[in-house]
């Protein structure tokens, strides 16, 4: 006879809306009990709490999907801990969330031998006033000329925060007058400057769950609502695969099950420009027909993180990537071998044989469940969030209609694909 356990999968949240009460509803309809060796299992989906934690305090969740390790630190702390006493696992790494900057990715991927474009950091603009700092400056601070840095780069550059936060944002830089100005404007922020990849014929955001990866066509100019391109061929195969490769390079060399990365085409070499996002955009607002997708690969991934009892890597070792990067491949070559790592550490064979043997009735749940009034309020209480009253209902039917769309292509692709291995895959 077998033994009935529940997997408890918490969701730590901030102001996400959206994908997690989709997440909840499917994973509800989809009733799941799966048989796994000796064991028949069900799931368990609750929000997580912020309150006070004994350090020995049991953890309950087999998974959590988080959504708050980079900014909020007690539940930053507390999966953490939780990790070191209970082996809890969580989508993100916590120490490479915390410790790796965007400067840090950049140059890892630049050492792995990635097309990163050339990039300074520079000294901040003006320094806190704190103790020991003028002693340090004086003594060891060489004089630099900002001018000299953009001439080095040349024009257009962009200049961005080394790690990527705060209201900082990323300007594109077409003169030295401009520079000067913008760097002022930065206060005591620590800069990038980045030579432009100009200039490019496609801009590619990246979206990667487990070994699960969707890449879209990207707009950065666009309204937010308005980035993510709906566009279908704008990749050969080869090009899919080498994206593919790339992202799942980047989120198992930190740690990163959920993550997404930015490249530029530029004569035919993408580059990767912006790929430390392990908190991605999530929601239905700037997704839109692409957030169906999103909300099936995290369930997908979770809850094979959570039956599986999935061992949370708790350090990193890059001692494997390494070994390829001696070996001074062409760029696309070594890529497919670093991914070859990727999707081992990521157990992409048990990963879609899990999706066969146990979810594959995904793909119709969901697609019922997007036709639905729940689905429709739900997508309106995140509009209902972020815009002004009086075009609430206009944006509801505007992306509750791009998700009906999706539908309908979804419909298609059931028909004519073999749905057995899950979307964004490669085996």
């Amino acid at each position: 006879m077998s033994k009935k356990v529940t997997k408890r999968i918490g969701l730590s949240l901030g102001a996400d809306l959206c994908w997690p009460a989709c997440y909840e509803e499917i994973v509800k309809r989809l009733d799941l009990n799966l048989s796994l060796g000796s064991q028949t299992i069900d799931f368990a989906v609750e929000r997580v709490t912020v309150e006070p934690f004994s350090l020995r305090q049991p953890c309950k969740y087999s998974v959590v999907l988080d959504r708050l390790t980079h900014w909020f630190h007690m539940s930053r702390e507390w999966i953490k801990k939780s990790i070191i006493m209970d082996d809890l696992y969580v989508l993100n790494n916590p120490w490479a969330l915390q410790s790796m900057e965007k400067h840090t990715s950049y140059a890892a991927m630049m050492h792995l031998g990635l097309p990163v474009p050339e990039t300074f950091m520079v000294p901040p603009h003006k320094y806190q006033d704190y103790q020991d700092l003028e002693p340090t400056l004086r003594r060891y601070a060489r004089h630099w000329d900002l001018s000299e840095v953009g001439e080095k780069l040349d024009y257009p550059l962009f200049m961005k925060p080394y790690d990527g936060g705060g209201w900082v944002g990323v300007t594109r830089i077409k003169s030295e007058q401009q520079l000067r100005h913008v760097h002022a404007q930065s206060g005591e922020r620590v800069m990038h400057l980045q030579q432009a990849i100009e200039p490019f014929d496609l801009f590619v955001r990246a979206i990667g769950v487990g070994p699960q990866v969707n890449p879209v066509k990207y707009d950065p100019s666009a309204p937010l609502h308005d980035r993510y391109k709906i566009d279908y061929f704008f990749l050969d195969d080869d090009e899919w695969l080498h994206l593919h490769d790339m992202l799942l390079t980047i989120n198992t060399y930190f740690g990163w099950d959920f993550n997404s990365c930015e490249t530029l085409r530029k004569d035919g070499v993408f580059h990767p420009i912006d790929f430390a996002n392990a908190c991605p955009d999530s929601q239905v607002t700037s997704l839109h027909y692409h957030f169906p997708w999103l909300v099936k690969a995290l369930i997908r991934w979770s809850l094979f993180c959570a039956a599986t009892d999935r061992p949370m890597q708790k350090t990193l070792d890059w001692t494997p990537y390494e070994e390829v990067r001696k070996k001074g491949l062409p760029l696309k070559e070594s890529v497919a071998e670093y991914g070859k790592i990727a999707r081992e550490r990521l157990q992409t064979e048990e990963f879609v044989e899990f999706c066969q043997t146990h979810l594959s009735h995904l793909d119709e749940v969901t697609y019922e469940f997007f036709g639905t009034n729940m689905a429709k309020e739900i997508v309106r209480s995140k509009v209902a969030s972020l815009y002004p009253r009086h075009e609430i209902n206009m944006f509801t039917e505007h992306f509750w209609g791009l998700i009906q769309f999706w539908r309908k292509t979804e419909a298609d692709r059931l028909e004519q694909v073999d749905t057995s291995i899950p979307e964004g895959v490669r085996v």
